[in-house]
């Protein structure tokens, strides 16, 4: 902190000294071109002094980052001409970006980096993947200030010897054209002279040199990407798919709706995990546990008794018919009258631009990896003499477990937990941290804490599991004494890893959490080749894997005339325990992390006539703003439909409007929604404060007078 405190006086210092001597006026072009023929003069009398000084001069200006660099260059070349010009500004501005690199790495690293980690993160990302290339693109296309990247290089780990030699090479073509620019502008003697050709020349090239640059980058990073691979000359698609799940399948068909030739290959089920082991099965599943729970709230319904008599087998055959029913929406019949050529097989990638399936090599374009995840198996030990469950295998089972442990208290294991205990079964949700859902809020985790143990669930956090016996017991650590709990199945929900086995002989770049890594247009580091859904992330859910592949679909086709960037703005989800927990962008625990101001407004469902009709009178509102502004950064909804009442919010915060257009909006009564619109009313209540509602007190006293 000293540093920082020193480096800025040092600054302020500076930049009063400068103001009061007026350095503006003569950094201008009006006062250089006023006073040519005095710098000309004075250069002719005294060549080395005036090229040092000015050598001086523009190194002082560079570190300090001080505005005036360009028209520094600029007299340069109307000073010394082209050669003498360029060499002197070559060096002095890679001298004098050196320096302010390493003063802000030097006085401001550490504070920077804490207080801006998000660029950090990005830049150094891409520093440390390809550092050389990256600045060099960055000094090349000149689109960020010079004086911005010298000062953003010193935050990252980039050697000083780099920086140096990149910043050298990459700012000299810009130096070429600033000083020749310079030059010819220092020839004119008369307005006339303005139109000039070699002077229209000089100022077309300075700007469209970003774009040549542009070109050239691209050209170079194209060869080294693809260097020693041969392309075919003709193509049969425009784009191979591989993965018939949501990501793969949204992919092929918006590429079929946009009339480009595309192949989908699928190794096992169409639809992937979301039909066949996921969202619709365990939505079934949750939907017949519910039925069932209501069954034992007759009395707070007014019944004396509801009888409910059921098969745990018949549950489970429903839920297949349920499959079944809904399997012709992503079956091959149906794509392929879309225009999509499906293949049934292991796929593999020979190259950027072929891959195999089933005996045959289709040649194309481009390539969408979306292979999605499988459920995480860590290998515990005695783990491989049990007979275990994931989201896989679990709907085979026929018989309803007496005892049943699951691992994870995540989406997966808590909306598991719940219904198995609901249909009968004694379960026991572990959790090795300090609470479960630890993606949403502390006062969330306890809310679903207390509804779990108060419906009969063991919930046990702070829980690590150690050993899997034979006798079908498992053995955990808490609070350093080992417990033994019995089981008669048990259910993985740890977690899901990337699909990125046997992808073919093209290597792929993975992150470090094993997912493949894209840029923000969804490219790996084969240009053509993109990836999206849980293959990729970073949000595992069936409704961003479709997202994705808009994304994917659009920059595999046209991406040579315009790519997008993927938008994860505004992102929702919902975990389907009851009453359902839904989000959507910030909630309180991500904002403080990330160190954004916010304004909390909440609303108790307890209060809401619907919920109490319904006897669903439990759960809460809660909605994050911008402060002073009607802004929605996050709403984090609990209560029955949560998933459907969130939509209001993801509306709001997609379409640009806030809680005072939901305060105005007509909402239906008596329906749940209408605690959307209380709440956006509380939110209100707080802007005005005590004075306000004071004054119009005194108003309507006055007025009855």
């Amino acid at each position: 902190m000293k540093k920082i405190i020193v480096a800025v006086l040092l600054l302020l210092f500076m930049i009063i000294g400068l103001k009061y001597f007026g350095y503006q006026k003569y950094l201008t072009f009006e006062y250089l071109k006023l006073n040519q023929q005095n710098f000309a003069l004075y250069y002719q009398e005294n060549n080395f002094w005036a090229a040092g000084l000015y050598f001086i001069i523009y190194i002082v200006v560079t570190s300090l980052s001080i505005p005036g660099a360009n028209i520094l260059t600029l007299l340069g070349g109307f000073l010394f001409g082209n050669l003498l010009g360029v060499t002197l500004v070559s060096f002095a501005s890679t001298i004098g970006a050196t320096f302010a690199f390493l003063l802000c790495r030097y006085f401001f690293g550490d504070f920077f980096r804490e207080k801006f980690s998000k660029l950090y993160e990005e830049v150094n990302e891409g520093i440390e993947k390809d550092g050389a290339f990256y600045l060099l693109s960055l000094r090349l296309i000149p689109i960020i200030p010079f004086w911005l990247i010298n000062v953003t290089m010193g935050l990252t780990s980039m050697r000083v010897s780099q920086f140096y030699i990149i910043s050298q090479i990459g700012m000299f073509p810009a130096t070429l054209i600033y000083v020749n620019a310079g030059k010819q502008l220092g020839a004119i003697a008369s307005p006339g002279e303005i139109f000039s050709l070699k002077l229209i020349l000089s100022f077309t090239l300075l700007g469209i040199f970003p774009f040549i640059a542009k070109g050239f980058l691209s050209i170079l990073k194209h060869k080294k990407i693809y260097k020693g691979l041969k392309k075919p000359k003709k193509f049969d698609y425009n784009m191979v798919v591989i993965g018939g799940g949501s990501a793969g399948l949204v992919t092929a068909y918006l590429c079929a709706s946009l009339k480009a030739k595309v192949a989908l290959i699928e190794r096992e089920s169409m639809g992937g995990d979301c039909l066949n082991t996921g969202c619709v099965p365990s939505k079934a599943l949750i939907k017949s546990s519910k039925i069932i729970q209501l069954s034992k709230k007759a009395k707070e319904l007014g019944l004396d008794q509801i009888d409910i008599k059921f098969s745990f087998e018949k549950i489970m055959d429903r839920i297949q018919k349920v499959i079944k029913k809904i399997e012709p929406h992503d079956s091959i019949e149906r794509y392929e009258k879309l225009g999509v050529k499906c293949f049934k097989g292991q796929a593999e990638i020979l190259s950027p631009w072929e891959v195999a399936v089933d005996g045959k090599v289709l040649t194309t374009k481009n390539i969408t990896i979306a292979t999605g995840a499988s459920p995480l198996v860590i290998p515990f030990k005695g783990l491989d003499k049990i007979n275990f469950l994931t989201s896989h295998n679990l709907w085979k089972l026929k018989t309803l477990p007496k005892k049943l442990v699951i691992l994870g208290g995540g989406p997966i294991g808590c909306e598991m937990a719940q219904a198995f205990n609901r249909m009968g079964s004694k379960v026991y949700l572990v959790e090795m941290l300090d609470r479960i859902m630890n993606i949403e809020d502390q006062i969330v985790s306890d809310f679903v804490t207390k509804k779990f143990r108060d419906e009969g669930i063991e919930v046990l956090i702070n829980h690590k599991a150690k050993e899997f016996l034979a006798n079908k017991t498992l053995i955990c650590e808490y609070n350093g004494t080992d417990v033994e709990i019995p089981f008669d199945e048990v259910l993985l929900a740890l977690g899901r890893k990337a699909n990125t086995e046997n992808l073919g002989k093209v290597k792929i770049n993975l992150r470090k959490n094993g997912t493949i890594e894209t840029n923000k247009y969804l490219q790996t580091n084969y240009p053509n080749i993109f990836a999206c859904g849980d293959v990729t992330g970073p949000y595992q859910f069936t409704h961003t894997a479709a997202h994705q592949a808009w994304y994917c679909a659009v920059n595999g086709l046209f991406g040579r005339f315009k790519k997008f960037k993927v938008d994860y703005s505004v992102v929702p989800w919902c975990t389907f325990i009851d009453p359902e927990v839904a989000s959507v962008g910030l909630n309180e625990q991500t904002a403080k992390k990330l160190k954004i101001a916010y304004e909390l407004t909440s609303y108790e469902i307890s209060d809401l006539d619907r919920a109490i009709a319904d006897s669903a009178d439990e759960g809460f509102v809660r909605v994050l703003t911008k402060p002073g502004t009607d802004k929605i950064l996050g709403a984090t909804i609990v209560a029955a439909n949560a998933s459907d009442l969130i939509l209001e919010f993801i509306s709001a915060m997609k379409n640009d409007f806030g809680l005072d257009k939901i305060l105005s909006t007509i909402h239906i009564y008596p329906t749940m929604g209408e605690a959307n619109k209380y709440l956006a009313g509380n939110w209100k209540k707080k802007q005005h404060g005590p004075l306000v509602f004071s004054v119009l007190k005194r108003l309507n006293d006055f007025m009855r007078s």
